[in-house]
């Protein structure tokens, strides 16, 4: 499956600033006054040039994920991309809703390892499951699923098509295969996103240890 990825390469271009020669001989000070102005005009030209390549708006780095522009569902029925999450650390993990045992524990523990943050850092971080079932886990039916397991606002719930998936699984390095009542065999993984997009930490298994999830998290934030 070819993956539209692309780097884009920002330049800053500083303009040269000459001053004649006579500019530095003694002058009345109305016109010093009128030197340092232009000095300090042309000295804020360039530090607005430098502020704005830090900008939200910024390239995006080889190893976002959000680079991908593929259009997700969420359960209120938004178009989005995974780009919509920039500038937060994300808690991202795949599932489906109508799991009967390991999905139901890897929220419970992402619930867990949000409790463990800081008030700030907890505010600020996003909380993300991406379904496999592309058939069943509607938009709806992701929000009944949101209700039934009381998120909060701070989780987002994604429906995509199954090549979407599959490519987003693939680079998450999550492994998922349905069976034949409709449930599927998975990678049990909660995945730190820094606010790039880029994986900052994974920790694999079930009722673990979210420390080291969080310390990541916290990291991410500052």
């Amino acid at each position: 499956m070819k993956t539209r990825l692309a780097l884009l390469v920002a330049t800053l271009t500083l303009t040269d600033l000459s001053f004649a020669a006579d500019a530095l001989a003694p002058a009345p000070a109305p016109a010093k006054a009128a030197c340092c102005a232009a000095r300090a005009e042309e000295k804020a030209k360039v530090e607005k040039s430098c502020c704005d390549e830090l900008k939200p708006g910024a390239p995006l780095t080889a190893r976002s994920l959000y680079q991908l522009d593929t259009a997700w569902t969420n359960d209120a029925g938004t178009t989005v991309t995974l780009a919509t999450l920039r500038g937060r650390p994300v808690v991202a993990a795949m599932f489906f809703a109508s799991c009967e045992y390991a999905c139901p524990i890897i929220v419970s523990e992402m619930k867990r390892l949000g409790d463990t943050l800081p008030a700030d850092v907890r505010d600020r971080a996003q909380f993300v499951l991406v379904s496999f079932d592309s058939a069943r886990d509607s938009p709806a039916a992701l929000n009944a699923y949101r209700a039934r397991m009381a998120l909060g606002s701070n989780w987002t719930l994604l429906h995509g098509e199954p090549a979407a998936v599959q490519e987003l699984a693939m680079l998450l390095g999550v492994k998922y295969s349905q069976d034949a009542r409709g449930q599927f065999a998975h990678s049990n993984l909660i995945t730190v996103l820094n606010p790039e997009g880029e994986v900052s930490h994974q920790r694999a298994g079930l009722m673990g240890d979210v420390s080291e999830a969080a310390k990541a998290v916290i990291l991410a934030a500052k």
